[in-house]
């Protein structure tokens, strides 16, 4: 998690400089930044569908982490668009893949260790935020040019520590969800089957529409934050810091959420998180210093942070077990592919043609939908009490008795049987 997150730090934040350096274009630069999305719809399944088709995560991590260290040393000697554009499209068929596959293996891991989920993302954020702050300055003294150089470097440690994995052993039984109830049952059926019966549900297919109109204005920032500080003018090591402002930020959130997140409906906390995106990019579209830019970098925490470990919580109480990986891989498309495709196409136009301010009043309308959404069907499915608090639902039934859980994914199945 510390070092995967590390090449996210370059491929997200700083190759859009690099793409600068070579003199592309901020239309360019948005294409480039679609193309990976664009190659990941199929990548994602394709990987996750052939992990959970052989019962292995850490081989099918070692082969992609391989691919990208691959593509990242043909990367470094191209200079061309179009060979750029190339070469990209292999770089992202091996990267996208790898972060829903290290969530699984986490959880999985979690579950297997008692444990929480959350104590071991964590580290994804500190690494994070060790490698922002430190790949600013590095740049700085070296140059923008040598962006690939440490991509590669970053690839080589986590094809190592990967290697040192130990895959968890397939579950034998897993959970399906039948309505309003959850039943401990036996794997039956094709995975094809499987998950047919997942995206017909209307809860799943909610849950990811509204995800996909906040991914929009979440990857147009992540697209154009080093841009934008780029044009304010801030230098690698000021961009440096706004990324370790953001990536910080969200390590006490994800902490509290890890350990209190269970005491809370997800519907809720889903649609304010969705909130504090709009107030985000309201503000983003004001400012005009990046010093300012790098204070709304605290907003990560609310946002960002509130919304992945709350909606991996959601997932995993939608989705059966034998089908973690899988959904994990349609909730990244959604995420990261499908919405990154969109925002870096429309949005490098619109941040090229009309400008800072109204690419931020976009993504920030974009937020108020899916914050609409979100609360849309909590409403409906609440018949119009609002209440954070899960306990809250039960107040005109008895409540049955529900032993103490000793880990918060425990805590979370127990409440799911219960409701």
């Amino acid at each position: 998690m510390f070092t995967i997150y590390g090449t996210s730090v370059l491929a997200i934040s700083y190759f859009p400089l690099f793409y600068s350096h070579l003199g592309f274009s901020s239309a360019q630069v948005g294409y480039l930044y679609s193309l990976g999305p664009l190659i990941s719809i199929l990548s994602n399944l394709f990987w996750s569908m052939i992990s959970d088709r052989l019962g292995t995560i850490r081989k099918i991590m070692v082969i992609l982490l391989g691919g990208q260290l691959g593509a990242a040393v043909l990367l470094s000697q191209a200079t061309e668009f179009s060979s750029v554009m190339v070469i990209l499209s292999f770089f992202y068929f091996f990267y996208y893949p790898v972060f829903p596959l290290s969530d699984t293996m986490a959880i999985k891991i979690a579950e297997r260790l008692g444990r929480n989920f959350i104590s071991i993302r964590l580290f994804g954020s500190i690494g994070y935020a060790f490698f922002a702050l430190t790949i600013g300055y590095l740049l700085r003294a070296l140059g923008t040019s040598w962006s690939v150089y440490l991509c590669i470097i970053i690839i080589l440690i986590s094809l190592f520590t990967a290697w040192m994995l130990q895959d968890t052993k397939p579950e034998k039984r897993s959970s399906t969800i039948n309505n309003s109830e959850m039943e401990v049952t036996p794997q039956t059926g094709s995975k094809s089957e499987g998950i047919r019966q997942i995206l017909f549900k209307k809860e799943v297919l909610w849950f990811f529409g509204c995800v996909f109109v906040l991914a929009l204005g979440h990857r147009m920032n992540e697209a154009f934050l080093t841009v934008s500080m780029k044009q304010l003018g801030a230098g690698a090591e000021l961009i440096g810091w706004a990324l370790l402002v953001s990536a910080l930020s969200e390590i006490p959130v994800l902490f509290l959420l890890g350990k209190y997140g269970d005491r809370f409906k997800e519907l809720p906390l889903l649609a304010l998180a969705s909130l504090m995106y709009a107030i985000r990019f309201l503000l983003m579209a004001s400012v005009h210093h990046p010093g300012g830019m790098i204070a709304i970098q605290l907003m990560h925490s609310i946002t960002f942070g509130v919304f992945y470990v709350t909606a991996v919580r959601y997932i995993t109480r939608i989705i059966p077990d034998h089908l973690r990986a899988t959904g994990m891989a349609i909730f990244t498309i959604i995420w990261s592919s499908v919405s990154g495709l969109l925002s870096g196409t429309f949005g490098g136009m619109i941040f090229q043609e009309a400008g800072l301010a109204p690419f931020y009043r976009v993504a920030m309308l974009l937020s108020i939908v899916a914050c609409a959404g979100f609360f849309a069907k909590y409403w409906l499915e609440s018949d119009g009490e609002f209440s954070l608090t899960p306990w809250k639902r039960l107040s005109r039934a008895k409540r049955p008795k529900v032993p103490a859980a000793q880990t918060s994914a425990e805590a979370s199945h127990l409440e799911e049987v219960t409701l």
